[in-house]
């Protein structure tokens, strides 16, 4: 196979050059074996494709920055894509619900060497961007089992199926054959900008994190079978960001990034069997431990015992989450198709112990730590993909294949007393508890102590809910001329709890000159709900407007939901439309991408229902809930953009420079809410102003990307900008909270003393960049997450300085 030439556009930081790449790429003569995101043609690559897709060297982009996690990674590296930490937001403080175009975390589809990757079982909740939707857990896969990640930014639910609305993200796990390559990376954030208003830490440096990876490759055999294992360390300490005291306080005494601790083993095996016929597997499992910080009870609050907290406490959620995945398959042809058969398996477990907290309805008896059970997903996909060319006109690609894949939802029940009230004596309170034997705050007569583990009560009762899902597709491409190029795709899908769908999409590319070319594609899309949306039921307390309120998230098949006309879940559909044009002259590449999306009854979570709204009956089962909310197929949505990816590289002395200015423009529209005609006349209710505020605001309107690398003999420089846009949210009081523009700037210098070892030193957000700060009654925890400042566009960490040491032998 010959090749002219190849682009690769780089996303964020690089140790090498565009040029570099490009020879060192085709000097490993594995160029025909990428398999690139979005065409299953083995000959198409980056610059032919008719859809965009974006190639991230994982190892590059890593080395010369202070990232450590492969969502923040992205995060700073490709425009459409966003994550942010979260802050006294329950389980999301442990996973970081991420978003390309700005739709929802569960509207992206995660591949792993192409294999559907499994969800997390976290659902996002209240204080969460992504609230209400699923998604999957990136993090669980460490950087250093990654060689590259492949991000095609556009709708593919007919190729890939459900999920893809948004896009897909392709992890491709390291291949290489031989040697061991070390990571050593250590980082703290430093304190403080100047200036009268700004934030405080509880010490000077904080933050402090140590991260180890270790990489082996090896041989397997003699007939090019290969084995690459992955082992790694992470420890984060807490990054506690408040209120300046002498200016204002908030709410939360410990607002800021949890305390975490990663450790990951990841192998990827292939091994030829016979001629023909290859043997593969992937291994993974990641466990993670973190204990992040929720609301302040004060002294005096109903969920406070005085004389186990005198002064108050700040309960502690300690999450545990294992992880695992287990893919094999044989690779072999038949009939000159090429055959892949496989099984994938995924299970994610999250449970939670909750620390330094105290049911107050046991008064002084009440234990300080409780066991408040958890949530499982297990996923499993069986299929065969099949692959093969045929020569008609300048060459025909067709693929096609089946799916057939099991999934299991459950809730796991905590201890009693994590989600119980008692009364005086000690008895579980139920609706017929007389009231005069409820447990009240002595200051407040009027008012009666919360029951369950102050912070996250527990759940309150085992659940396990499963289905499984048929898919065939079949995947076209022809090239009707050396420069035209059109593919087909379709897909059916069946779910036996909902019933079947089917999409198609069409694309098609033109090179005008070997250099210019247009491509587009218009597809449709779905994503089915998942199990935690269907089945999903927990009561937790929450403080609004510095009040601490009961809330019922009643399952969709639940007596309440039914009660307000809450209409049973279905599917999301979708229609997605793509053009733009690639410009390449080895030295400039250009591409340049509108999007239009469209998505039909998606699936979020209702605004909340006051006790009073729903019927005398329910009420009176339900007595001591403040109020009640819902998943629910509530909006339509429109969305429109456009990327824009330019990337230069230029000798510039003795040494090479390399540019790259990566732009992406969204702008999303919330244009119906699908209410029933029971809840006629509660549409603020249904979906207020806030939610639908916190909706839009899933991505800054516009994300700007500059980066700069200089390489000169053994010395690396490299400067990376990024511009967030404005993000408008609105407190609990009704007032909107501005959050003004943003630029982060990361400045690191790296230096090979020999090809077995690299030094690099840098900073991260040098100039301590962080959201607007929020005065406007921050006292009464006005903002989403009750501290300074939600976390918003870049997070809240500040400035972090860096040094990381790779090594190989």
């Amino acid at each position: 196979m010959k090749i002219k030439y190849i682009s690769i556009i780089l996303l964020g930081a690089s140790t090498f050059t565009y040029a570099q790449q490009i020879k060192d790429t085709l000097k490993e003569s594995k160029i025909d074996e990428v398999a690139i995101t979005g065409s299953r043609n083995k000959k198409r690559t980056v610059v032919n494709t008719p859809v965009p897709i974006d190639i991230i060297d994982i190892k590059q982009v890593s080395q010369s920055t202070g990232q450590i996690e492969i969502n923040q990674l992205l995060q700073f590296s490709a425009p459409s894509f966003n994550s942010n930490k979260q802050s006294g937001s329950d389980g999301a403080d442990a996973v970081d619900p991420a978003t390309l175009r700005g739709l929802g975390p569960d509207q992206t589809l995660l591949l792993l060497n192409g294999k559907r990757y499994h969800q997390s079982s976290l659902i996002n909740l209240f204080g969460t961007k992504g609230r209400g939707n699923t998604g999957y857990d990136m993090n669980t896969i460490p950087i250093g089992a990654i060689k590259r990640v492949e991000v095609l930014r556009d709708g593919a639910s007919a190729q890939y199926g459900s999920d893809a609305i948004a896009g897909v993200i392709n992890v491709i796990l390291n291949d290489r054959n031989n040697g061991f390559e070390g990571n050593l990376f250590t980082g703290m954030n430093l304190f403080k900008s100047p200036g009268n208003n700004d934030v405080v830490s509880d010490h000077k440096v904080d933050g402090t994190t140590f991260d180890f990876s270790g990489n082996l490759g090896t041989k397997i055999g003699s007939k090019g079978g290969f084995g690459n294992f992955t082992v790694e360390f992470v420890n984060k300490d807490y990054a506690i960001r408040n209120a300046n005291p002498d200016v204002y306080t908030a709410p939360r005494q410990r607002f800021g990034d949890a305390k975490a601790q990663n450790i990951y083993f990841f192998g990827n095996i292939e091994v030829p069997l016979s001629d023909g016929l290859k043997f593969y597997s992937r291994q993974g499992f990641s466990h993670r431990n973190t204990k992040a910080y929720a609301w302040t009870r004060t002294p005096d609050a109903d969920g406070n015992i005085p004389e186990v907290y005198p002064t108050g406490f700040n309960p502690v959620e300690n999450t545990s989450i294992t992880d695992f995945t287990f893919d094999n398959g044989l690779k072999f042809k038949v009939a000159d198709w090429d055959v892949d058969f496989y099984n994938a398996f995924g299970n994610n477990r999250f449970t939670y112990q909750i620390d330094n907290t105290i049911n107050a309805t046991l008064g002084v008896k009440s234990p300080t730590s409780f066991n408040a059970g958890g949530h499982s997903l297990l996923q499993n996909t069986t299929g065969f993909n099949a692959v093969k060319q045929f020569k008609v006109l300048e060459g025909l690609n067709v693929a096609f294949g089946s799916e057939f894949r099991y999934e299991k939802f459950d809730i796991i029940k905590g201890e009693e007393a994590s989600y119980t009230m008692y009364d005086k004596n000690g008895n579980p309170v139920t609706p017929d508890t007389p009231e005069s034997l409820l447990v009240t705050n002595p200051l407040n007569e009027n008012s009666v102590r919360p029951g369950g583990s102050q912070g996250f009560p527990g759940y309150s009762t085992d659940i396990g809910k499963s289905r499984n899902n048929f898919a065939a597709y079949i995947d076209t491409e022809l090239d009707v001329t050396k420069n035209w190029m059109i593919s087909v795709a379709g897909r059916f899908e069946n779910y036996n709890d909902f019933g079947s769908t089917l999409n198609g999409k069409f694309a098609t590319r033109y090179a005008f000159t070997p250099q210019f070319a247009f491509r587009g594609s218009v597809s449709t899309g779905f994503r089915a709900p998942s199990l935690a949306q269907k089945y999903y039921s927990q009561q937790f307390t929450n403080f609004q407007g510095g009040q601490l309120v009961t809330i019922q998230l009643a399952s969709n098949d639940s007596k309440i939901a039914s009660s307000l006309g809450i209409p049973q879940l279905k599917q999301e559909t979708s229609v997605n439309g793509s053009a733009g044009f690639t410009f390449n002259t080895g030295k400039f590449t250009a591409t340049v991408d509108g999007y239009y999306i469209e998505v039909k009854d998606r699936i979020v979570l209702t605004g909340y229902f006051a006790q009073g709204d729903l019927p005398a009956d329910v009420q009176a089962e339900n007595p001591f809930i403040d109020q009640v909310q819902f998943f629910s197929n509530a909006i339509d949505t429109r969305t429109k953009g456009i990327d824009l990816i330019l990337s230069y590289s230029e000798n510039l002395g003795s040494g090479k420079l390399t540019a790259t200015l990566a732009g992406n423009y969204n702008d999303m529209e919330i244009t119906k809410v699908n209410t029933s005609e029971q809840l006629a006349g509660k549409e603020d209710i249904y979906l207020s102003a806030r939610e639908k505020a916190f909706i839009l605001a899933s991505a800054p309107k516009t994300k700007v990307n500059l980066n700069l690398n200089y390489k000169l003999s053994k010395f690396n420089a490299n400067l990376q900008l990024v511009r967030f846009d404005k993000v408008t949210l609105i407190g609990y009081d009704g007032t909107e909270q501005v959050y003004n523009p943003k630029v982060t700037t990361d400045l690191s210098f790296g230096y090979e003393f020999s090809k077995n070892l690299n030094l690099t030193l840098g900073s991260k957000n040098l100039f301590n960049r962080y959201p607007t700060l929020q005065t406007t009654q921050v006292s009464d925890g006005n903002t989403e997450s009750g501290g300074i400042f939600d976390p918003v566009q870049m997070g809240f960490a500040g400035r972090q300085v860096f040094a990381r040491l790779n090594f190989k032998f």
